[in-house]
């Protein structure tokens, strides 16, 4: 997942670059959800806008584009889980303060290992074991789940978090499946390739939803078209730089530093939309991001 040699500094500005824009494409999409914009209608635009894009790279890079039986029935797969983990990711973040939502998900590779141990009988590393108890323990402080720091006791805490966290959870199990077909049965594909192939199977997964619900739910307020617009360019440009720059600098598009994406979402959603959490939630949200780095950027 990671790769384990020294990183340049422009390497590592770059890194932390993409996950600043994936955090604040996520607090664009909490200005939207709050004016009118409805889940389904931000995937369709983000995933539309961001496949087109990676099919221009693919153009003008004079791409051959050629897959085997097994890519033709993984790939549209790994899009089905992009999709659903897409549309649910959005909804934790439409329920649930942005960073919180966004630590939720980053139990995927607890998901990760469970999956590659069901699917393909892989046993989970020494590393993952030790991981995981870390990040339930940070993310149980992060997301207060005994209402100590709310006052509201773990009921109340709990009828206010419950279905943002449940999305959350479903979305992370979802990556952590798509994530593992990914390595066991496409990696030889060009990763933009099936970055266009994923985000146009979860492009029409959302696009049908938003058939099933009578049309678009566009923005209400010119906030709202702010944060679509925002977080349709800022998710398209994150992708573009994942794609064109960082393999140039040696770098895996999915290295464990872009994991700090979550503190960028806490700070944003403080200064931004006046999201703020407790003490004690902070150091959870520290633990979950700390330990998920430890587990990426450890040697193989």
């Amino acid at each position: 997942m990671a790769s384990t040699k020294a990183i340049s500094g422009t390497a590592f500005a770059t890194l932390l670059l993409i996950a600043l824009m994936m955090g604040a494409n996520h607090v664009a999409a909490r200005i939207a959800f709050n004016n009118g914009v409805d889940v389904a209608t931000a995937v369709v635009f983000r995933s539309g806008v961001t496949t087109l894009v990676i099919v221009a790279l693919l153009a003008v890079a004079r791409v051959h584009v050629r897959f085997s039986a097994r890519h033709k029935r993984m790939l549209p797969l790994i899009g089905l889980l992009i999709g659903i983990q897409s549309l649910c990711l959005y909804s934790a973040v439409a329920r649930l303060p942005v960073a919180l939502a966004l630590l939720a998900f980053n139990t995927y590779p607890i998901w990760t290992a469970l999956w590659a141990a069901v699917v393909y009988r892989q046993h989970p590393e020494r590393a993952m074991l030790i991981a995981m108890p870390v990040i339930l323990l940070g993310l149980a402080l992060a997301l207060d789940v005994f209402g100590a720091a709310s006052g509201l006791g773990a009921s109340g805490q709990w009828a206010r978090i419950g279905a943002g966290v449940a999305f959350a959870l479903a979305a992370a199990a979802t990556f952590g499946l798509a994530l593992v077909i990914t390595q066991q049965e496409t990696a030889d594909v060009d990763g933009r390739v099936r970055t266009a192939t994923t985000m146009t199977v979860a492009g029409l997964i959302a696009l049908s939803l938003v058939g099933a619900q009578g049309g678009f739910h566009l923005p209400q307020a010119a906030a709202g078209w702010v944060g679509l617009a925002a977080l349709t360019f800022l998710y398209g440009t994150a992708f573009t730089i994942m794609f064109t720059v960082l393999p140039k600098l040696g770098v895996v598009g999915n290295s464990a530093i872009m994991n700090v994406e979550p503190v960028f979402a806490l700070v944003l959603a403080w200064l931004i939309l006046g999201q703020s959490i407790a003490p004690v939630q902070v150091a959870g949200a520290l633990l979950v991001v700390g330990a998920v780095m430890v587990l990426g950027l450890r040697k193989r």
